[in-house]
């Protein structure tokens, strides 16, 4: 693997940690590696700080495949939490409002959940990357500033109900979906068509493309790997 003439790598994302901050630890470790001051590198799709899971990473000549790589289909797991709502649509910040959760049923999530699948029309969180007038919306947000956001047309292609807790009010799904569907604006619509509110307390990205979760690297796995791809490189020049 030629990190420099251009590679892909698989990483896992840590929890709390954003993509750039991840982007900029594994570039870090290659750069040192291979005794470059900074070897070019960037990544296939942002993931929330909130949320686990691929991440694919392409160095030198692969960064051009990033804006391929981005329309592939991604699958994610959530977990929702019914009954309150959140600013972030996430635990990034607190509860602003709660709602009744009492007719909440199983039958009566999977009777709302087709509504979400195929060609939506979805409005982005307020605290996301989006551009508004150049700005970043959650940058703006984030000053208390006056941010509307318009719907855009995004596609899901499966939404599953894996799992629900009547007790606890939580529900986890597995998502199929396009380009630009933000799970955070699912979890707060699903919320609005059950009558109540939701938000997430778990993300993973399982699968962006044919790249499934299991072939990704963690943090704690990535040196030995890294050390080995890099002596098989130096083997092959000898």
């Amino acid at each position: 693997m030629n990190f420099q003439e251009g590679a892909f790598i698989y990483i896992n994302k840590p929890y709390r940690m954003s993509s750039f901050g991840a982007l900029a630890h594994i570039r870090y470790l290659v750069s040192k590696r291979i005794h470059v001051k900074r070897v070019k590198m960037g990544h296939a799709g942002t993931l929330d700080p909130l949320a686990t899971g691929v991440l694919i990473l392409c160095t030198g000549k692969a960064t051009k495949q990033i804006e391929q790589l981005q329309l592939h289909t991604k699958e994610y797991t959530a977990t929702l939490q019914l009954g309150a709502t959140t600013p972030s649509y996430d635990m990034e910040h607190e509860v602003d409002a709660t709602y009744p959760t009492a007719h909440i049923t199983r039958e009566l999530i999977e009777q709302t959940l087709p509504q979400f699948v195929g060609d939506i029309m979805q409005v982005p969180p307020l605290f996301s990357a989006v551009m508004v007038d150049g700005h970043r919306a959650y940058k703006m947000a984030r000053k208390g500033q006056e941010v509307e956001l318009a719907a855009k047309p995004v596609r899901i292609d499966e939404l599953e109900l894996t799992a629900f807790d009547a007790e606890k009010m939580q529900m986890s799904i597995r998502v199929v979906c396009g380009k630009g569907t933000y799970i955070r604006s699912l979890a707060r619509d699903i919320g609005e068509a059950l009558g109540s509110g939701a938000y997430l307390t778990a993300l993973c990205r399982t699968r962006v493309g044919d790249v499934r979760i299991e072939e990704c690297l963690t943090f704690d796995d990535f040196p030995a790997w890294l050390e080995k791809e890099v002596k098989s490189e130096e083997v092959k020049s000898e």
